[in-house]
């Protein structure tokens, strides 16, 4: 099947799931693909989403999520990642299928926690598999690239960044979630982890480590770090459980003025996700505010309840106080469903 065609048949495919799902209006199509106009939390309500990453590309913001297709009392069945864009953060193009866990040849399954990332005119796809157990054990890093943020995606590698034996850990899920970060002077990092948070300086060509992995200590990090920078301040958010409180995790974030640390701990953003132990940030500025990516498990659909394996990504306003500290976000089903009011 020519290429152009497999995309406006999965566009197609999809536009149908959402119109028959959809709890929210489904608008016209860009392109053959559906629009989806913002109602409110869960932001898409005709199919299971997860692990939002979110990139600003021009006057774009693209939405990388997982696809969870998990029933019954499966836990995760995330089976590819799907990709979403907005101009105004009101009305949302879905754009279906980017790439599966299998189009890296050395995986077989687990579409978890990815993130984009732009450099000299390349999108680098850096995202979490579960690998061949030919070969390795576990979870693993992979990194594909494409020359646009909608791809297509490919192996960069033909081999996993990272792999489980790779790093020391207390199971064979600790190197997940990847997060990358490029200062102005060009310089790349890539960081990661469960249970343990992970670094290392990634080479120019952003598929193999120049240095050694080496380890923040953060409190309480569980997973899902994600890094960015506002001003001189770097942020470092992550999943944060304090098992002694609660067996939820919660979203904490520390600072630091180089991204080599040190990094001081600076609180919470938020508390545990509705009906999900699990919660993983995603944060960017796009034309002058600032929003909080997450997901939750309150979606349902075809009388299907969401839960842990069912989750729904979700977006709030961030604000931040004089100096430069996060202010407290709190879970909203509103969401930013009403665009902001102009100063």
């Amino acid at each position: 099947m020519p290429p152009a065609i497999g995309r406006t048949c999965l566009a197609f495919g999809l536009l149908l799931i959402l119109s028959c799902c959809s709890l929210r209006p489904v608008g016209p199509t860009v392109g053959g693909a559906p629009v989806i106009v913002n109602h409110g939390n869960p932001l898409f309500r005709g199919l299971y989403t997860a692990d939002p990453a979110p990139l600003v590309v021009g006057d774009t913001l693209y939405l990388y999520v997982g696809h969870d297709e998990a029933h019954g009392d499966q836990l995760f069945n995330l089976t590819e990642w799907l990709a979403f864009s907005t101009k105004d953060m009101q009305h949302w193009t879905a754009h279906g299928p980017i790439m599966k866990p299998t189009d890296f040849a050395w995986a077989q399954k687990d579409a978890w926690a990815s993130q984009v990332h732009e450099k000299n005119g390349k999108f680098w796809f850096y995202t979490a598999v579960e690998h061949d157990p030919a070969n390795s054990q576990g979870k693993a890093i992979g990194v594909a690239v494409a020359d646009n943020p909608l791809g297509p995606f490919k192996d960069a590698r033909g081999s996993a960044l990272v792999r489980n034996e790779d790093t020391k850990g207390p199971h064979n899920w600790d190197d997940i979630d990847p997060t990358v970060w490029t200062d102005n002077d060009g310089t790349s990092w890539l960081i990661w982890g469960n249970a343990v948070c992970k670094i290392a300086k990634l080479k120019p060509n952003m598929i193999e480590f120049d240095g050694p992995i080496q380890t923040i200590d953060l409190p309480d990090f569980e997973e899902g770090p994600w890094i960015f920078k506002r001003g001189a301040i770097y942020y470092l958010v992550y999943a944060s459980m304090d098992k002694r409180i609660s067996p939820n995790e919660r979203i904490s974030y520390a600072t630091a003025l180089h991204i080599g640390g040190p990094w001081t701990w600076r609180g919470q953003i938020t508390g545990p996700a509705a009906n999900s132990f699990t919660i993983h940030p995603g944060i960017i500025e796009f034309k002058g505010a600032w929003y909080f990516f997450y997901h939750v498990g309150t979606l349902r659909i075809d009388d299907e309840n969401g839960g842990l394996g069912r989750r729904a990504v979700a977006v709030e306003r961030m604000h931040f106080n004089r100096d430069g500290s996060i202010q407290p976000v709190t879970q909203t089903a509103e969401g930013i469903s009403l665009a902001p009011s102009r100063p």
